[in-house]
């Protein structure tokens, strides 16, 4: 836990966390990443659930490398292997990706594990895995994720009074309604198509961190 101290600090104060798809990205998903860390991201997620494993590998290691140029940290959705091999600084799990002891032996003493969670159930339980952060949400509906359950800000208050590691909220986040979210507790945003499908993502994070 001493290893992961210093990420997890970092992810905290991180502001702003994107998630990074190239099927919904308003351009190249390159540009769209270097634009979302120049408009003041500090941490980016790599979820491509369809690419090949040579492929996922060689955009994580890229998106390494870009990262660290802006000093923001690297999570990749659900492969602890592929994060540690890129170097990444966390790997997310789903609620259906693997026990977290489990990526843990994959992923080793230094990377974050996140987990998911969308009811107070699913967080007593990430908790109890020893999740390093937890992610609550839906905050509201959201096009991504058009049937998940909207958990609401108040899964965001109770994670907030129950958990002591970071939380991130996410699900349906936009400049009009963030602000109800951060009022609802201590977090770091989480974004995907309010900055990725912008044609400004720049302007979209600069918008979003107010």
């Amino acid at each position: 836990m001493l290893l992961r101290g210093a990420p997890a600090r970092r992810l905290a104060e991180a502001g702003l966390y994107v998630v990074l798809s190239e099927a919904l990205c308003s351009g190249p998903w390159l540009d769209v990443a270097a634009a979302a860390l120049e408009g003041g991201a500090r941490c980016l997620q790599l979820r491509e659930k369809a690419l090949d494993d040579g492929e996922l590998l060689r955009r994580a290691r890229r998106l390494r490398q870009l990262t660290r140029e802006h000093d923001a940290l690297l999570i990749v959705n659900d492969r602890p292997d592929v994060a540690r091999l890129a170097e990444a600084d966390g790997v997310h799990l789903g609620l259906h990706d693997l026990p977290i002891a489990d990526a843990r032996r994959i992923a080793g003493g230094r990377l974050l594990i996140g987990r998911s969670t969308h009811t107070p159930q699913q967080l007593d339980a990430a908790l109890t895995e020893q999740a390093d952060y937890v992610a609550v949400g839906p905050m509201f509906s959201t096009a991504t994720k058009p049937h998940e359950p909207v958990a609401g800000t108040e899964l965001l208050a109770e994670a907030a009074r129950r958990a002591d590691v970071p939380i991130v909220a996410i699900g349906g986040i936009t400049p009009a309604n963030v602000g109800a979210v951060r009022s609802a507790g201590r977090c770091l945003v989480c974004v995907c198509s309010a900055v990725i499908s912008s044609p400004d993502p720049a302007g979209a994070v600069r918008a979003l961190l107010g």
